[in-house]
């Protein structure tokens, strides 16, 4: 049975009001503000389609259409800063169809497909440049605003490493280099820090593993750690440490904690929560108790709303909807 909104223990403070519901039906998810805050671009399988496509829609949910090409698949839409152009990732230069889905004969894993790449797009859906180039996956990238940096997940140097680049595609510089899985990483607003999810592998057995799956494009998301560190890579410090899967990480406007989603309170399965948490990894609190899967929070340009994905009043299976709150 589902929890209801704001029901949560009495240590954690109530910080989500007036919850609003502006997708129904599908799965819609990674949805993120334009600077104004007057819309959102996110992905989605709608319009019968079986494999996403990226999406802008007005910030009440009206006005949906699509931006993408509607070819292949795509992830992770962010607006830039000028309010007029978009990127995304996408596979639509190396085929129509959707690529084949991972092989979950090995477990429960993600296909980190190898025909990504990043593109520079018109909020309107024009593509205007190629960001991304090298051999394997390029993808995951956000902007910031203040400083026109994206930040992304790439296989250019042969392991799942962050790198940053200006928005044009330009100065192109790794900033991880421990081997393993590094992505979903976002800037602080001022843009001096950086958040990720990460998969280090610390045995050999654990790192042959996170090998063999790597090349045949895959990894495993269900063990990941959140790191911070500043803009340029250095300072890198974990400040997770629960052994289960923490991601989608975002900074409270302030800069001075973060907003993450885990299945902390039941490693290995598909019940996430959204967790506040201090910068150097104390303070925890548990900010959501639907009781399912919530996940991809980022606050408004004016922090005075929360734009999240879940399954709360979801009407079938792995549906997933955009929800809205206001944020106290």
């Amino acid at each position: 049975m589902l929890l209801p909104l704001l029901v949560w223990a009495p240590a954690n403070a109530q910080r989500l009001e007036n919850l609003k519901q502006l997708t129904f039906g599908g799965q819609n998810a990674e949805a993120y503000w334009s600077p104004d805050g007057k819309r959102l671009i996110f992905q989605s399988t709608r319009d019968g389609r079986s494999c996403d496509q990226q999406y802008i829609m007005n910030a009440d949910g009206s006005n949906v259409h699509m931006v993408s090409t509607g070819k292949g698949v795509t992830t992770c839409g962010y607006f830039l800063g000028d309010n007029k152009h978009i990127i995304y990732a996408s596979t639509h230069e190396s085929g129509d169809a959707c690529p084949p889905p991972a092989d979950r004969s090995r477990g429960y894993v993600w296909a980190v497909y190898p025909e990504f790449e990043i593109y520079l797009a018109t909020d309107d859906g024009k593509i205007i440049k190629k960001l991304t180039g090298a051999p394997g996956y390029d993808a995951e990238g956000t902007v910031n605003w203040k400083t026109k940096k994206i930040v992304y997940t790439s296989l250019a140097s042969k392991d799942l490493d962050l790198w940053v680049m200006n928005e044009d595609g330009s100065g192109k510089k790794r900033i991880t280099a421990t081997e393993g899985y590094d992505g979903g990483a976002v800037f602080s607003r001022d843009g001096a820090k950086l958040v990720w999810r990460a998969n280090h592998p610390d045995t050999a057995e654990k790192l042959a593993s996170y090998r063999d799956l790597l090349k045949d494009n895959l990894t495993t998301p269900m063990k990941m750690e959140l790191f911070i560190a500043d803009a340029d890579g250095k300072n890198q410090k974990q400040i997770t440490n629960f052994g289960c899967a923490s991601f989608a990480p975002t900074f409270t406007p302030d800069g001075k904690k973060i907003l993450f989603s885990s299945n902390k309170q039941k490693c290995d399965s598909r019940q996430f929560e959204l967790y506040l948490i201090n910068l150097d990894g104390s303070g925890l609190r548990q900010v959501t108790d639907f009781g399912g899967f919530t996940s991809f929070p980022e606050f408004s340009p004016d922090g005075k709303k929360l734009v999240f994905a879940t399954d709360y009043k979801a009407t079938g299976h792995y549906e997933f909807n955009i929800f809205t709150a206001d944020w106290k």
